[in-house]
């Protein structure tokens, strides 16, 4: 008999990690607490329901660090005597929903081994988290029981998962997986795959990483090639432990050495390498500064092999210092702004509401794209898309699913498969070096896919951006969406020439703006204000708009600096103040995203009008040559995207060519 397709392993953190464990397991007590009860607090009401009026019956969740004693090693658990734990988890719950549309599969099958007495439990959800109880067994006495379950009622959204409920105090599971039914097709299921890191002097990190796959049978078993693009002064080849980590990769590990070339370039590398060897089915993408659970990646192999057409699987991302935190799952793109954003937009917290208690999370989310921190692309798909965008950081993820989804196919983005990475909760960088990418890969993307004429409401956004920016003294930050802007009407032939000279153009540029000097020690200031407390100005609407844009852009280009200004800040203002504060005043100092600096913006009139009427000028250009833009970006796109093009950019022989 073959050996099982195994779809999911069911498995756990190590007990040094106390923080995950509420993504791996799900341990609940209805316990009863005494309180003393008075007549108007309910009493009636619970003796009609047989309950003593001084006792209340409570379900208490029990936390992460209550768990940690059950975990007994990757796979294992030992509940203790009478009670129920749940797997009803973020990591170890079924997905059945995803598996359903996306692959061949009609069903899956649930195989548990257990030891001692006890009972497995199975449960289902639908779309609107309404949970039913599907099978429950006590497993014989050899400790096995099998489950098959049916993708019938799946369309829309739903989870499978089990409960145990011990008998003994022995009673522990060995292990658990979800099965690929026995009649299931084994086509394609031992294609492998390559992974590509691009790492940029995060040594330490990327030879975390590497050591995670390294630790993982399972995964090594799957991979072909590990390719790291090391685009950094630091070299990983020279970070302790490095050999050690070769060797535990048995000569998967291919480290290539280029120039900077950005997240695109690096990941471009990685696809040119897949390519040229020829051996692999799949490439995974992944961050070089991410904690990986690495069945997470068995997982996205897993489903790549079975889906039913070739399909970009991503994973989701949770924030690396608040673990429990699901920061990204779903990606969005609205065409009219041309903005990206999650579909989900809240910070979903697995230790504060369980998968069973987070309804939105049962119905099946389908994305534009999903990020490059972990993305797998069949091998086939890059043969026809291309290659990355030549953008350097920002958006390349994004555009590359949507020109898959022109060329018809899909991204999914899998529950169960994730990595931990540093958010952006703490970072601006729409202000800092990055703007210009963001300007201008937005543009560039908007060219290539927008839907709308003229690019819907694309310009109007970025001259509003353009003035917000004006009106908060950030200077710095127009000059290089205007740079960002001329770049764009350049034309697509500029994106290949300047992606390895931009980058120090950028931040060459910053010394001319003040605000860009980030001042850590207040007392360099002369004098340092008190932090405004109260916010003096609503936020203006409706035909408010007209008459403050009116009044503050008379005061930034016109009106005389008070004095002083320029020797010391008239206000401090904390991160979280509204940018409309800002433009009645003319020197402010502004705490950055991370709480760690201030910046210090002052009124330039100059500075002021010369970017004001760059910004209106370009925005006119822009509406008025959309049409022919798009028409030269489109007819570009093969090429500036092909393999040829970047071997060029990156100083590669051409293919079939030795150096």
């Amino acid at each position: 008999m073959p050996e099982p397709l195994i779809l999911q392993k069911v498995v756990f953190p190590s007990a040094s990690e106390p923080d995950v464990t509420p993504l791996y397991v799900d341990p609940d007590e209805w316990s009863q607490q005494v309180s003393y009860v008075w007549p108007s607090d309910g009493t009636a009401s619970r003796q009609r329901a047989g309950l003593p009026s001084d006792v209340v019956t409570t379900p208490l969740r029990m936390t992460q660090h209550n768990a940690v004693p059950m975990l007994d090693g990757r796979r294992g658990l030992r509940p203790g005597l009478h009670r129920r734990v749940s797997l009803s988890t973020y990591f170890n719950a079924f997905p059945a929903s995803y598996w359903r549309r996306w692959t061949r599969l009609d069903g899956v099958t649930l195989h548990v081994e257990t030891r001692g007495r006890g009972d497995v439990i199975v449960y289902r959800s639908n779309a609107r988290g309404v949970v039913q109880m599907v099978d429950s067994i006590q497993p014989d006495e050899d400790g096995t029981a099998e489950f098959e379950l049916s993708f019938d009622n799946f369309i829309d959204g739903g989870w499978y998962w089990f409960d145990l409920i011990s008998r003994s105090d022995d009673f522990a599971l060995v292990e658990a997986d979800w099965r690929a039914p026995e009649r299931t097709s084994r086509e394609g299921a031992d294609r492998r795959m390559s992974i590509s890191i691009t790492t940029l002097n995060r040594t330490e990190y990327c030879l975390e990483v590497l050591r995670t796959l390294a630790s993982d049978a399972d995964v090594l078993d799957g991979i072909d090639r590990v390719y790291v693009v090391d685009q950094g002064s630091r070299k990983v080849r020279d970070e302790f432990g490095f050999a050690g980590v070769e060797a535990a990769l048995g000569g998967r590990l291919r480290l290539i050495e280029q120039v900077n070339a950005g997240g695109s370039g690096g990941f471009s590398r990685g696809m040119i390498e897949t390519l040229s060897a020829g051996t692999s089915s799949y490439l995974m993408l992944l961050d070089d500064d991410v904690t990986v659970e690495p069945e997470s990646i068995r997982r996205s192999l897993m489903f790549s092999r079975l889906t039913l057409e070739p399909t970009i699987v991503g994973g989701h991302m949770f924030d690396m210092y608040d673990k429990t935190k699901l920061h990204a799952f779903g990606e969005a793109i609205d065409t009219w702004p041309f903005l990206w954003g999650p579909i989900i937009t809240t910070r979903h917290d697995f230790a504060a509401s369980s998968l069973r208690a987070t309804r939105w999370m049962h119905q099946r989310m389908d994305v534009a794209y999903n990020g490059w921190w972990m993305s797998m692309i069949p091998v086939e798909v890059i043969r026809e898309v291309g290659l990355s965008l030549p953008v350097f950081i920002k958006w390349d993820d994004a555009e590359y699913s949507l020109r898959a989804k022109d060329h018809g196919y899909s991204t999914v983005s899998l529950p169960g498969a994730a990595v931990w990475h540093v958010s952006w909760v703490d970072k601006d960088d729409s202000r800092d070096w990055q703007a210009y990418y963001h300007a201008r890969n937005r543009l560039v993307a908007a060219l290539l896919h927008s839907p709308h004429e003229r690019g819907g409401r694309l310009p109007l956004s970025n001259l509003a951006s353009d003035v917000r920016h004006l009106l908060s003294m950030d200077y710095y930050t127009v000059k290089l969406r205007q740079e960002a802007y001329n770049n764009v009407l350049r034309g697509p032939r500029a994106l290949h020439p300047e992606l390895l000279t931009r980058l120090p153009r950028i931040r060459s540029e910053s010394a001319d703006y003040r605000e860009t000097r980030m001042i850590r020690d207040l007392a360099d200031f002369e004098r340092f204000p008190e932090s405004a407390l109260v916010f003096d100005v609503p936020r203006p609407r409706g035909r408010a708009v007209v008459r403050f844009l009116a009044r503050n852009v008379w005061h930034h280009a016109v009106a005389p600096l008070r004095p002083g200004s320029d020797r010391a800040p008239e206000r401090h203002l904390p991160r979280a103040i509204p940018w409309w504060d800002i433009p009645a005043h003319d020197s402010v100092a502004v705490t950055n995203a991370e709480g760690s600096a201030v910046a210090w913006h002052v009124r330039d009139r100059d500075t002021f009008r010369s970017l004001l009427w760059s910004a209106v000028t370009r925005f006119v250009l822009l509406r008025v040559r959309w049409v022919r833009l798009r028409r030269a970006y489109r007819k570009s796109l093969p090429h500036i995207t092909s393999e040829r093009a970047w071997r060029r950019t990156l100083g590669l022989p051409a293919r079939g060519r030795t150096e």
